[in-house]
């Protein structure tokens, strides 16, 4: 049973989805905007966020905006739940820390699966902590405990989304891994093709390793194949961004 916070200011979508996921066993806490909703997450530490977009006082990608700033909530996965559809909305989102991006109307099943995607790496320890897979290759090192990537000498803490996708690269080092494989792998679903989900994590995912590298590059564009990670790196001006 995992602890969740829906802040939705539409009182029949908020009831709607905490039914349906108490019905999963989940402990669900409301909230009907911004500002209380952040005051809650901030009290209740909670698994997963759900977060409404078109909110009074605080809208939504200002209450993420304030979870990934803030050390005791940044790690906890925030689902964007809005009737915003375009791209340019799922970037905002993406921008602002937003793990994913359920349009409204949706489908409840949708709900869950999403849900249960997100939780796997709720608090918990994610996958990459198994015995059988590679947690460090040539410069860099995982530490599943704190979320973090180690490169050659300098640490830096990621986001749940981020640490996934790094891991999923890392297991298939020196493999260009598809966008639709990165989004089975890393989401447990493929949420419509959706490229601009992979393509912001990535950039955010190269700004922090950017940050760390020493001038070395590690996850290098494929056009038309995807991803690649390069462990021992490549100089800056060699890797495609």
């Amino acid at each position: 049973m995992a602890k969740i916070i829906v802040v939705d200011d539409d009182f029949a979508i908020q009831t709607l989805i905490k039914i349906n996921l108490q019905m999963q066993s989940h402990k669900v806490l409301t909230a009907n905007d911004g500002v209380e909703g952040y005051a809650l997450i901030q009290q209740e530490l909670p698994d997963l966020i759900i977060l409404d977009v078109m909110m009074p006082n605080a809208d939504g990608y200002t209450v993420c905006q304030r979870v990934r700033k803030n050390p005791t909530t940044e790690h906890i996965p925030v689902l964007m739940l809005t009737a915003l559809g375009v791209v340019e909305d799922k970037v905002k989102g993406f921008d602002v820390g937003a793990d994913d991006y359920l349009v409204k109307p949706f489908e409840l099943p949708e709900l869950q699966v999403r849900v249960r995607a997100l939780l796997r790496r709720s608090g918990k320890l994610p996958k990459s902590a198994t015995s059988n897979e590679i947690l460090s290759v040539g410069d860099i090192t995982l530490i599943p405990e704190n979320l973090e990537v180690k490169i050659l000498h300098q640490i830096t803490r990621l986001t749940p989304t981020e640490f996934e996708i790094l891991n999923c690269l890392l297991q298939n080092h020196h493999q260009a891994i598809s966008l639709s494989k990165l989004l089975q792998e890393v989401w447990g679903y493929a949420p419509n093709d959706d490229v601009e989900t992979i393509r912001v994590h990535i950039r955010h995912l190269r700004t922090k390793l950017d940050k760390v590298s020493e001038g070395k590059s590690y996850v290098e564009t494929i056009y038309g194949g995807g991803y690649r990670l390069i462990p021992e790196g490549l100089s800056k001006n060699k890797t495609q961004k």
